[in-house]
């Protein structure tokens, strides 16, 4: 970054996110080494960040958001909006946009790619308007994040997760969903339909084996088997993107999915809860600027 040229640096710290407590002292010395001049905003509850956003948008040259990817994607529609690039600190549990975008866990790491000021064109997916990077859910993802403690996600990470899936699945029940895709209608029983719009979620695993951030379409599987405990023989598949291989697994690819349910049923999008069935899937191509480190020869996508 050119340091004759001085920018300004919104930083919006989520004070709940599981390193949320860290001091921010290193990344701010960082972010000035760099020449960014910064501001720092503590929010909260996550509708907040939006509104700081669109506040403080014109007294900004780019946004920083501290926090987990439900933080960043809470951020996300008032980023757009704005047409400020975004700089992601990943201070939460899974942290799946910055390995996406191999952004570094190191804080001051994260924050060098920041001040370094390389920009990636990403895509964005919305479900009744609420955005998500990563991955948006109804169904056994949705029922874990409703059940999750926060002081036990906060405290344990990724083992909390763990925990807390063993109790859902042990009570889960199929339901029956309607998917319509190009005009075309199926109806399915499952215990869970994943709209993805990044390549990883859930602390690691892959959407989709040739998923990427940036390919311009959302991928969808839907869990259909009859006994979910196969889960367990199908972790390594859905480590690696591979699980569209098993005939219980359903998936698609398209730029807009609708799904009807029953009754309505909650929507997790990137570990938040933010809406309801009947939803509207979409993604927006290349919608957002965010920093992220150079391309080594196709680092965003498994095609490269």
């Amino acid at each position: 970054m050119d340091n004759v040229t001085t920018k300004r640096a919104l930083v919006l710290i989520n004070p709940k996110a599981r390193r949320g407590q860290e001091s921010l002292a290193p990344v701010l010395d960082r972010l000035r080494a760099g020449g960014l001049v910064t501001q720092v905003e503590p929010f909260e509850a996550l509708p907040e960040i939006a509104r700081d956003i669109v506040r403080l948008r014109k007294m900004a040259d780019l946004v920083v958001v501290c926090g987990g990817d439900g933080t960043v994607s809470s951020a996300a529609v008032a980023v757009m909006e704005s047409g400020l690039p975004m700089g992601i600190m990943p201070m939460g549990t899974a942290n799946d946009l910055a390995r996406t975008l191999e952004i570094p866990m190191n804080l001051v790491e994260a924050a060098g790619v920041i001040a370094d000021g390389q920009a990636r064109q990403i895509d964005v997916g919305t479900v009744n308007g609420h955005a998500f990077f990563n991955v948006a859910s109804i169904g056994l993802s949705t029922e874990l994040a409703q059940g999750l403690d926060p002081a036990l996600k906060k405290r344990f990470g990724r083992l909390g997760y763990a925990l807390a899936a063993m109790k859902v699945m042990a009570k889960a029940n199929r339901f029956a969903a309607r998917i319509t895709e190009k005009g075309a209608t199926i109806e399915v029983h499952t215990y869970q339909i994943a709209v993805g719009n990044g390549r990883h979620y859930g602390g690691g695993n892959v959407v989709e084996e040739t998923a990427a951030i940036d390919d311009g379409h959302l991928d969808l599987y839907s869990l259909e088997m009859k006994n979910l405990w196969k889960l367990a023989l199908m972790l390594r598949s859905f480590r690696s993107g591979r699980h569209g291989a098993w005939k219980e697994v359903r998936t698609a690819r398209c730029v807009e999915f609708d799904i009807e349910t029953d009754k309505p049923m909650p929507v997790n999008t990137d570990g938040e809860i933010v809406t309801a069935t009947p939803a509207h899937f979409k993604v927006h191509p290349k919608a957002i600027s965010i920093f992220a480190p150079a391309e080594q020869g196709g680092a965003f996508s498994s095609r490269g």
